[in-house]
């Protein structure tokens, strides 16, 4: 064994006790935890990148990764590295979970702020029914000729001029009270047409840089320390060069016995595995420590504890709270539940039909009011139950029509998304630490193991790296 030792500095590019003038005990104290420094700078730095980059799914064609793909742990199969038909490559762990961490930030953020009809009522269901009498006016006329064309196409054919004139008169003139009516319906029944969860998760799981972007703005003073704290590999290289003293001093040297004296039990234990192993294992054991304290400091505790306990006595992300409730709220607001995200989810999600009829029956019934004696009018009962029974009509198409005229008003559109910042902000602010914490711990505890393992090659790759250049 000691033969191997010795052998092993050969590795060693220079003969650094001989070139410096030091002993190798200072040799291996000035360059290890330098080295540990930069293997946990670097762990941390790759770490953060990988969480978020690349956003979409980069890589090659690997010969035979298909047939062994199948036999691989299902652990490793769902790995963001592999892509149907032998590809293999690379994707940030957060958008390619971008369903899954789409629907944690709901569960633990979006869910918790309110309500369908929370958000709608931030909106102001009148001035969104103001807006939409006013940029509908000038198509009132259109929207009046297709009904009258699907619901009575002969009355409409056979109707003068100046009686068609009335109609459209009488119609232009309720408009705004026919939309009151109409929002008024939506914004009782908002729950019905709306699936919060349902529509925040298509919507970012769409857009997975919107995702990264969002998630990153959250936690980016903390993922800027995650990143920094891989100094503290400094200090576990002290403790890995003392580690390694202790092996080469216990160890006779040909004629020269050791210098530190050890039972022969004690010995057989601590030189178990070469010192060029121990090297290597020191390495990781380093990147994977950076790792999990760079994510401790910044998830645990979320509330004040004994510094006996924690020495940093609270998370620092639950010490930035109130800022980063404000963060997110603003991206709530501004870019996730948005009046053009509500508007599309409302007249084209799941619910969409129902959206559509009920504004077509307010105006229907309006033309139906007008045209008098010339056919019964059938009202609409506005009670729940009979909610569901509305059915979709050719008029219903108009609706459809409303979107773009809603959300092109760019100053409307920013001032509903400043009044929902408002409520998600405040809400975000007024959750216990331990639940707002855990919005943005959920994302990067999913894969936590994986920036452990990846710190831990890194480790083994440095500590080559310094067996290489110093040997042991």
């Amino acid at each position: 064994m000691n033969a191997g030792i010795e052998a092993a500095g050969f590795f060693g590019l220079l003969d650094w006790e001989k070139t410096t003038g030091l002993s190798k005990f200072w040799v291996d104290m000035i360059s290890i935890p330098i080295f540990s420094a930069m293997a946990g700078l670097i762990t941390n730095w790759t770490g953060v990148i990988m969480l978020f980059a690349p956003v979409r799914f980069t890589g090659f064609y690997v010969p035979g990764l298909k047939t062994i793909f199948p036999l691989l742990p299902r652990k490793v199969q769902i790995l963001p590295t592999f892509a149907p038909g032998g590809i293999l490559g690379f994707q940030g762990f957060i958008p390619a979970r971008a369903e899954k961490m789409a629907s944690l930030m709901v569960d633990n953020a979006v869910a918790k702020i309110g309500t369908a009809k929370d958000f709608f009522d931030q909106m102001d269901p009148r001035k969104i029914s103001a807006q939409v009498a006013q940029v509908a006016l000038p198509n009132v006329r259109s929207m009046v000729d297709s009904i009258m064309d699907t619901e009575h196409p002969q009355l409409w054919a056979d109707m003068p001029p100046r009686a068609r004139e009335v109609v459209y008169s009488r119609v232009e003139a309720e408009l705004p009270a026919i939309t009151d009516r109409a929002f008024d319906f939506i914004g009782a029944n908002i729950d019905q047409l709306l699936d919060v969860k349902l529509m925040v998760v298509g919507y970012l799981r769409r857009r997975p840089e919107l995702l990264k972007d969002v998630i990153y703005g959250l936690g980016a003073p903390e993922l800027r320390f995650m990143t920094r704290s891989g100094v503290i590999g400094f200090p576990f290289g002290v403790v890995v060069a003392l580690w390694l003293s202790l092996l080469h001093y216990s160890t006779p040297h040909g004629d020269t016995p050791a210098l530190i004296s050890l039972p022969g039990w004690l010995y057989d234990i601590l030189h178990f595995l070469p010192a060029w192993a121990w090297v290597l294992l020191g390495g990781a054991v380093v990147g994977v420590l950076v790792n999990i304290i760079a994510i401790k400091v910044v998830f645990e505790p979320a509330t004040p504890q004994p510094r006996y306990k924690y020495p940093w006595r609270v998370a620092k992300f639950a010490k930035r709270q109130h800022q980063a409730a404000a963060d997110l709220g603003h991206a709530i607001g501004y870019q996730i539940v948005t009046l053009d995200v509500v508007a599309e989810q409302l007249l084209d999600g799941p619910s969409g039909d129902k959206t559509r009829a009920v504004i077509a029956h307010f105006l229907k019934a309006e033309i139906d009011r007008v045209l008098g004696p010339l056919r019964s009018v059938t009202r609409l009962a506005v009670g729940p139950r009979q909610f569901d029974a509305i059915q979709a009509t050719a008029g219903a198409s108009l609706a459809t029509e409303m979107k773009p005229w809603l959300v092109d008003d760019v100053e409307f559109s920013q001032t509903t998304a400043a009044s929902v910042d408002r409520l998600a902000t405040e809400k975000l602010r007024e959750l216990p630490p331990e639940e707002f914490v855990e919005m943005l711990y959920t994302a990067i505890e999913q894969d936590a193991w994986l920036l452990y393992a990846h710190g831990g090659a890194l480790g083994v790759i440095v500590g080559a790296l310094h067996l290489l250049v110093f040997g042991v």
